[in-house]
């Protein structure tokens, strides 16, 4: 059931029990959100109680109850970009020429095969570079230029990252997890 009109207001002005539900509300959907940026529940649970809040923070800028959803998934995603962030020690710049094809048929192939928890397992694992593109391009449906704004990357990079993620993700299917020591 969707948040209603009347319970948004009452988060805007505060109220503890409206502002309760609005949690209990989000808070399964966000934690799955968090849990595909995240290497552990626990670094999950960090990024989505960060990102609640900014949502009350900033509840009163929301005009329109519809918006909400959208509104609430964006604070999320930008809340996890913002943790991947702080934990860069130094940008990883890969050129463009090593990005490979973005059309690979195969991997879609290998992901219908999989339920969404060994999916999120695999993401789990992927370097924290990776990890975020992956999810940023292949889940939240960002483009490369969106990509590269958001984390400070090159569209290169982000199209490189993208190709190795998809590349380490079908190989530890596969049963080769050593490929994560890769540089």
């Amino acid at each position: 059931m969707p948040i209603s009109a009347n319970c948004l207001i009452a988060c805007q002005q505060q109220d503890r029990k409206a502002q309760a539900a609005l949690y209990e509300h989000y808070k399964g959907r966000l934690l799955g959100f968090c849990r595909r940026y995240a290497r552990t529940d626990a670094e999950a649970e960090d990024i989505m109680l960060d990102s609640f809040l900014k949502i009350f923070a900033q509840l009163h800028t929301v005009k329109r109850v519809e918006s909400l959803d959208a509104w609430v998934k964006s604070v999320t995603i930008r809340t996890a970009i913002d943790h991947y962030r702080s934990q860069l020690r130094e940008p990883v710049v890969v050129p463009i020429e090593h990005a490979a094809d973005m059309a690979d048929n195969s991997f879609h192939t290998i992901l219908d095969q999989l339920n969404i928890e060994e999916i999120q397992r695999i993401i789990a694992l992927l370097p924290t570079g990776y990890r975020m593109v992956f999810n940023l391009y292949l889940i939240d449906g960002f483009s490369h230029a969106e990509i590269a704004q958001l984390l400070g990357i090159s569209e290169g990079t982000s199209k490189s990252q993208l190709s190795k993620a998809k590349t380490l993700f079908s190989k530890t299917i596969k049963g080769d997890p050593k490929l994560f020591y890769a540089p």
